[in-house]
């Protein structure tokens, strides 16, 4: 029996571009190795601002929805969009506040702020946050993760070579942890856009 974070397995991964940062995830639902379908595990909560989520898949779905109605409240108390850095500290402090009663969660964030700078950052189960210059990764694949994302990023990389690194990172971490896998898909967020791409893995 494993333990409650890698019940459900995954692979989140994010790095920092120039002028651009990317975040991508496996699409494996499965509980204890056994596959049961594909889900997404990376949210978008606004036009700037993208949310990766890791752990038990039911924490993962109640969180998320707390999430969106704070945004949502936000939004309709003061008609002002959130920026990645305040967005951080909003979700460190929600996970915070159930620290006795946590939230089996990892948290990623990736997005750019109001000057389209990028910035990425994490949060564990009780709101401990980081706030890396170069990548940041979450799931019970981030042993592996880490590895290759240190040797695939470099600094100041446009949107493809940024997609390059972040879906090999991605696609190299998944196949050597077999909590995860069955695909995978990188958003690229721009300035002016939102891009998604899929990606083949292992089916096993």
């Amino acid at each position: 029996m494993s333990d409650i974070m890698s019940n459900n397995g995954s692979a989140v991964v994010a790095m920092n571009g120039k002028n651009c940062v990317a975040i991508g995830s496996d699409l494996s639902f499965q509980v204890e190795r056994q596959h049961i379908g594909r889900i997404f595990k990376v949210y978008q909560i606004t036009d700037k601002i993208l949310l990766g989520l890791t752990g038990l898949l039911s924490d993962c779905v109640s969180f998320y929805q707390l999430v969106r109605y704070h945004i949502a409240h936000l939004k309709l108390t003061e008609g002002r969009t959130i920026q990645p850095k305040s967005f951080i500290h909003m979700v460190s402090f929600l996970l915070y506040s159930k620290r006795w009663q946590p939230y089996f969660v990892e948290v990623v964030i990736a997005g750019l702020d109001e000057d389209g700078k990028p910035y990425i950052s994490s949060s564990d189960t009780v709101g401990s946050m980081t706030e890396p210059e170069d990548f940041v990764v979450g799931g019970t694949a981030t042993q592996s993760l880490l590895g290759a994302a240190e040797c695939f990023w470099e600094k100041d990389m446009d949107s493809e070579a940024l997609f390059e690194a972040t879906s090999q990172t991605l696609l190299s971490g998944i196949d050597r942890d077999s909590y995860s896998g069955w695909g995978a898909v990188t958003y690229i967020l721009t300035p002016e856009k939102l891009i998604t791409r899929y990606l083949r893995s292992r089916q096993d």
